[in-house]
Formats: C-alpha cells, structure tokens, sequence
C-alpha cells in the first residue's frame, strides 16, 4: 500500500551553482510511503505524515546553503566562526558561519535528484512504524510571469533565518492604475535576479573592499557569527533589514519614485507566502 502527500511543505535553500554562482530557491515537496496497513485500516496517519517529515527537513538541508563540495573551485575550511565556505568560478566568493548553516554535499553540482535522494536516505533511518520506504519528489514551482532568486540573512530571527546566506525562489506582481504592470515585474525580476540582499547596517566598511568592486557583511545573531564577502555588482543594498515587509515596501517605493505613479506590490517570499505594500503620491 502506497500514501501520498503532495505540496507536503517547501524547502527554502540558497545554492552555489558552478555556473550562475549563489542562487536562492524554494522546492515544493511531494512524498510517497510504502507500507502495511494496520488494524485501523490506515498505513501512516496523515496529522503524522507532515510534521515527521517536515521536522526532519527542517532540521537538515532548510534555511542552509547548500554547498557541492566537489564543485571546481569550492572549498571549505574550519574557522573561527565555525565553516568558511569560499569559491572561484563564476566568481570569488566566501562565506563563514556556524557549521549548521551550511549543507556539504559530496557532489559536483546540485540536483533535485541527489537532494530528494539524500533526504529519502536520512528519513528511512527512523521509519515510523508499518512504514517500509518514503520516496521524496523535489520540484520547483510553476511560474508563468516574472519571479527572481533572491539570497539574505536575517540577523534579528529567532529561527534559521537569521543565516547569512538562505534564500527563495519568488513571485513578483506590481499594479499601478488598478491593473497589473508586466513590464515592470519583468524588469524589477531582472534587476533582482540571483542578487544577494543586504541590510546597509551590516555592511562592513573596508576601502580594500571597495577598490576592488566587492562588498563585505556580517553580523552576530543567536546561532553565532556570520560574514559575507562578495562582488558589489551581485548585492542589491537596502536601507532596511530584508525581510519580506520590507522587500515590498522597499519596491513599492523605488518604482512609485522611478515612475510617479502610485504602486502596489506583491512580493513573494518563496511558495506562496509574501507581503503586500503601496507606495502613493505625498506618503
């Protein structure tokens, strides 16, 4: 007997990629378990299905950057705030942060396959019981219109968050005059497409930093110390904390500024979460 939970929850990573460099993503989740039927007629409670599930994907590869270690150019160290994480190609990168921000995968680039694989295999070592196999199908959203991939850091989370380098793979809807402005979602998706958001609070001032065209962030939150350093033309700087409140704020304002019109933005924090805000004429 086979259950099915399909869009059991999301996965919203950042990636290194040998080609397009940090990317940000959100992965739906379906799941198939084999198994016996019990006395009750049921194989697996469904008000058990997800929470087991989802604690086990949260604990592990959700909210970290996930890091083929086998990547041309990749390596990882030990450091003081705990793994630093630098790359060549496409470009130089580095980051640092506690290890339980980071997810090393022994690969050469990561796939859904691989990932859906390395889940299944960490799941089946505590089947509950009747349970027999889980297969884990990872699949992107379908998007017809405009979206971007986005990475940031929270560093005022409680909650995995605060890591300096997790991100989304994101919607954007923009009306202005009542009706929605495809031309400008497409443009704003371009300008923020696989950028890195940062709060211009956490920048860390460094002429050598500058000369160079690279930008440099980092802050301490409740799970430790984390920096960022990477090329200035990959960074998008907001002059406020990156959450998704603010993101729309900010777009609502930048384009209301940019166009004179009143705007209204949608944005997208992943799969089907976000936040809305307007921008008027005298506000």
């Amino acid at each position: 007997m086979t259950l099915f939970v399909n869009r059991l929850t999301q996965l919203d990573t950042s990636m290194w990629c040998p080609t397009r460099g940090l990317i940000g993503t959100s992965w739906r989740v379906d799941a198939e378990l084999d198994g016996e039927l019990g006395e009750d007629g049921m194989l697996f409670d469904f008000g058990r299905v997800k929470p087991w599930i989802k604690s086990h994907l949260d604990q592990s590869l959700d909210h970290t950057l996930l890091v083929p270690t086998e990547a041309p150019g990749v390596n990882v160290q030990p450091c003081p705030e705990g793994l630093r994480v630098r790359t060549e190609t496409p470009y130089v990168m580095e980051v640092r942060g506690p290890r339980q921000a980071f997810s090393l995968l022994p690969w050469a680039a990561i796939t859904l396959p691989n990932l859906a694989e390395h889940l299944q295999q960490m799941l089946v070592r505590q089947l509950p019981p009747r349970v027999d196999a889980v297969r884990l199908t990872l699949g992107e959203e379908t998007i017809e219109g405009a979206h971007y991939t986005y990475s940031h850091g929270l560093k005022h989370h409680d909650g995995n968050c605060q890591r300096i380098a997790h991100g989304h793979r994101s919607r954007l809807h923009i009306w202005q005059n009542g009706q929605r402005a495809t031309r400008l979602e497409a443009d704003w998706a371009q300008r923020l497409a696989d950028r890195y958001l940062v709060d211009e609070a956490d920048v860390v001032d460094g002429l050598d930093a500058s000369i160079m065209g690279r930008l440099m962030a980092g802050y301490r939150a409740a799970q430790g110390r984390f920096l960022i350093d990477l090329p200035r033309e990959r960074c998008v700087i907001m002059p406020c904390t990156t959450t998704v409140e603010n993101i729309a704020a900010w777009l609502a304002t930048e384009i209301r500024r940019e166009t004179g019109r009143d705007t209204r933005v949608q944005a997208f924090e992943g799969i089907e979460k976000g936040a809305i805000a307007e921008a008027r004429s005298g506000e």
